[in-house]
């Protein structure tokens, strides 16, 4: 039926060519299994035969929106295909949606109730509904006098929590009055974000004046960012940082007088590297930048702790060297979950990365 909505079934090979062909032509080209298997439903307008409007949502996120306004007027296409995704949304109780987009389609979603986030030249990152970004800031401790102290902050995925983490902390904690640890909040770790989270607050119990605090949804793992309109790997990176490092300094670091962010140096992952080369370029004046350099085993082969050689501990369930990279109190918890840590491993999760 004409302009009337209707399910897109992605499985139906027909419909997904029909799909990513009008998608392709409004300059959205990346199909990449791991954008679009993410997709719980897609929903479209057709003009006779033609594909005019689609929009897609993956958890809380829509993705793949784009309308065909040719022979209509006033953005009543991407309006009704916007809403509709919202009302399914709200009628399946989720109530807090983000939109990550092309920059030149952001003022039509704030037309329509989003709020803008943080944009780059490239791309635009908004919210609507609650809890918004305000109450997840409301939800945060604060200390006595906070706006008068010297405050730091960390983001960090601890994937698990390492002695090079806890050597970084330490670092921040002895130069600020505060330190808050924003714990990346995405299931895409071996170990979960409740573990996780488990994990940097046993490692960090001693120091008194660090907080750690879920990230939420505002400190957002590389791997969860859609990309799905930028042409290449490299600027997806950089995209996502840029967001990442704007939404930080704007809306995170002024709220709680956030004046220093500490970082690891990452001698051994470009992805990284390319994030504290953003970070360096976005968070100054507002924020500096202070980077700790990667600490070593005191083995005699002095290697640089990597979450990523404790993962291949684990999977090799080589025990007797967790000492060396990891705090007691995450050795404890390796020798206590093993089996389902490689089991998780086995069934397919990638361990690789940072």
């Amino acid at each position: 039926m004409d302009n009337q909505i209707v399910d897109l079934y992605l499985n139906d090979p027909k419909v997904k060519k029909d799909w990513q062909a009008f998608l392709t032509s409004l300059n959205i080209t990346n199909f990449a299994a791991n954008e679009v298997d993410q997709i719980d439903y897609t929903i479209g307008i057709y003009n006779g035969d033609d594909l005019v409007a689609t929009g897609s949502v993956a958890g809380n996120v829509l993705k793949y929106i784009g309308v065909c306004n040719k022979g209509v007027t006033n953005g009543s296409r991407f309006n009704a295909i916007v809403s509709e995704l919202v009302n399914r949304q709200f009628a399946q109780h989720i109530y807090h949606l983000f939109v990550f987009t092309k920059i030149k389609y952001s003022e039509s979603f704030q037309h329509i109730g989003f709020s803008e986030l943080a944009h780059s030249d490239e791309a635009a990152f908004l919210e609507t509904g609650s809890p918004d970004v305000n109450d997840f800031l409301a939800e945060i401790p604060r200390v006595d006098g906070q706006n008068d102290k010297q405050v730091a902050g960390i983001v960090m995925n601890a994937n698990p929590f390492t002695r090079g983490h806890r050597y970084l902390v330490e670092q921040a904690a002895s130069q600020n009055d505060l330190v808050y640890v924003f714990v990346v909040n995405t299931d895409a770790s071996l170990f979960t974000t409740a573990e996780r989270f488990q994990l940097v607050q046993a490692g960090t119990a001693d120091l008194d004046n660090v907080i750690v605090v879920d990230g939420g949804d505002y400190m957002v793992s590389y791997a969860t960012f859609p990309a799905y309109f930028l042409a290449s790997p490299d600027q997806a990176v950089t995209y996502q940082t840029t967001l990442d490092a704007r939404i930080f300094r704007n809306v995170i670091a002024p709220a709680l007088n956030i004046k220093t962010r500490y970082v690891g140096s990452e001698p051994l992952s470009r992805t990284t590297n390319i994030y504290n080369e953003v970070l360096n370029r976005e968070l100054p004046p507002a924020v500096q930048v202070k980077v700790i350099d990667r600490t070593q085993t005191l083995t005699s082969d002095q290697q640089v702790i990597t979450a990523t050689q404790v993962r291949q501990f684990i999977k090799n369930g080589e025990l007797s060297s967790l000492s060396d990279f990891v705090p007691e109190t995450t050795a404890q918890f390796i020798q206590h979950h093993l089996t389902p840590l490689q089991t998780r491993i086995q069934e397919g999760m990638n361990i690789d990365g940072n």
